[in-house]
């Protein structure tokens, strides 16, 4: 190859960023699953086991993983709660899209106040390497967020909700009394056209009080949260700013959420071609969540 034009540097500059979307893709998987072993890494990112040797190299060396006899191990984030995690698996794409198009609304320097659940998550983990400050009472995205240096985080305390690892109750409300952030992204249990639900009534108090910290109020949810009712209301349609959901959401949703003047953001989401997108939203049961 020629040097002279240039072209073994176009050359190396494209590996390098082949490189780069890989790796994240390598860490996320690792971070999913507490650890991993090179087979299962193999076999889901669809390089050579010497490519992925040498990515889990470099993981190591940035302090990111730690290589182990036959895998890896994720160094920043413990492993999430059992019931979080098989939540997690449903809709993953779509929480996935959602997370990180919930991210791309929030400048560096800003302020976020960010709910528990697996759809917040995802927004958290969208926001990992930011300059953001996050304020949570989730156990999980304060497990993820706290070992990245460019992150702030803050960590409301109270009563911890032992299935989703969300504080909640008159301590996490009073702590939250004088903090003002810019935006508040939340999840939800379940939306009708009553209003946005939840499934339990301390972390509906405690979601109240997030709303009042936030000069806007963001929802993202996967269009299998609209048609569900949930234990208990948390607000109006009209008090969410914009929810953020895929382009699952069916017609008739997207109807009452314009005729309740909320803005919606639908973000597409890649799926297998067999995979059918515009199934209608499961109705009726209590919802558990985000």
């Amino acid at each position: 190859m020629n040097n002279s034009d240039g072209s073994w540097e176009t050359l190396s500059s494209t590996v390098s960023m082949l490189a780069e979307p890989r790796r994240r893709q390598l860490l996320d998987l690792i971070a999913r699953r507490g650890f991993a072993n090179l087979e299962e890494l193999v076999k889901a990112i669809g390089v050579s086991e010497s490519t992925v040797r040498r990515d889990l190299e470099a993981l190591d060396l940035a302090g990111s993983i730690r290589r182990t006899h036959g895998g890896a191990v994720y160094t920043g984030e413990t492993k999430v709660i059992a019931s979080l995690d098989e939540r997690a698996a449903t809709a993953h794409e779509e929480k996935v899209a959602i997370g990180r198009a919930a991210a791309e609304l929030l400048d560096d320097g800003d302020t976020v106040l960010l709910d528990g659940g697996t759809t917040t998550l995802e927004v958290a983990r969208a926001l990992m390497g930011r300059p953001v400050q996050v304020v949570t009472n989730s156990l999980p995205i304060a497990n993820l967020l706290a070992s990245s240096v460019e992150n702030d985080l803050v960590l409301i305390g109270g009563y911890v909700l032992p299935r989703t690892g969300v504080a909640t109750g008159p301590l996490a409300v009073a702590a939250m009394q004088d903090i003002r952030v810019h935006k508040t992204i939340m999840g939800a249990g379940g939306i009708v056209a009553e209003g946005v639900f939840n499934a339990n009534s301390l972390l509906v108090e405690t979601e109240r009080q997030m709303m009042k910290c936030a000069q806007e109020v963001l929802l993202v949810a996967d269009h299998s949260k609209f048609g569900r009712l949930s234990l208990s209301k948390l607000c109006r349609l009209d008090e969410i700013g914009m929810m953020i959901v895929d382009a699952g959401l069916s017609d008739e949703y997207q109807a009452i959420l314009s005729e309740a003047d909320v803005a919606v953001r639908v973000v597409d989401v890649d799926r297998p071609a067999h995979q059918h997108q515009n199934g209608s939203p499961r109705g009726g049961g209590l919802g558990n969540g985000a």
